[in-house]
């Protein structure tokens, strides 16, 4: 019972898995894709975005095909269980979401673009799901690196909301919030949908149909 209340309720930090002191992995092999490392240090004036859209492995596909974007991975955020497993995640007791990191060059690919790209590319009204994929896992999210990805995030959230409406859709349920920490997945899950990997994978994500207008959101720098 208590695995089935959780899948659909995020779980209190006192009742969840108590997670490890260190991850049983290392991500040493490069992108599948862009061929550039996982994790940092990043080159000089590049940024990180964090969001979660659905099953990571579809989500993580959309943006490594943005121009601009060095290099992404997928992870677990906005939880309480210290590097959690996949398994444990799955399960609804860590709280986490699953994320993709996005690390990107702002003189190309701007934070706002990357925001539209997320929210058109699934539905961010449906609480803690996405499509036939139900779970806390699953929420919507954005996690902001600077006050600005948080006005912008926020900007393009209130812009995207007529069009769902407008579509009969109800109110956007994701969340934002400052970046807490980002516990990469396994080897495996990282560019699972690449033509190296399982280039037929399976990808539940879906949009709306609705399209989010940018230019909106005029914070100064992008951060």
């Amino acid at each position: 019972m208590l695995f089935n209340r959780h899948k659909t309720s995020l779980v209190p930090a006192d009742q969840a898995l108590p997670g490890r002191a260190a991850p049983g992995f290392t991500l040493s092999e490069p992108h599948t894709v862009l061929g550039h490392p996982l994790t940092g240090p990043y080159p000089d004036g590049f940024e990180v975005a964090d969001f979660g859209l659905g099953c990571f492995w579809g989500a993580e596909r959309t943006f490594w095909r943005l121009p601009g974007v060095w290099t992404t991975l997928v992870g677990y955020q906005g939880g309480h269980t210290p590097n959690p497993t996949y398994e444990e995640v799955c399960s609804g007791l860590t709280g986490h979401t699953e994320a993709v990191r996005v690390v990107f060059d702002p003189t190309v690919v701007s934070y706002e673009r990357l925001l539209k790209t997320f929210w058109e590319a699934h539905d961010p009204t449906q609480g803690n799901r996405q499509g036939n994929d139900v779970g806390t896992q699953y929420r919507s999210a954005v996690y902001t690196h600077s006050p600005a990805q948080a006005a912008t995030a926020t900007a393009t959230r209130d812009a995207f909301q007529p069009a769902l409406t407008a579509l009969g859709l109800g109110p956007i349920t994701t969340e934002i919030a400052p970046a807490g920490p980002f516990f990469p997945a396994e080897p495996y899950h990282q560019q699972y949908l690449s033509d190296a990997k399982n280039p037929n994978g399976y990808c539940g994500l879906g949009g709306t149909g609705a399209s989010c207008p940018i230019g909106v959101a005029r914070t100064g720098a992008q951060g």
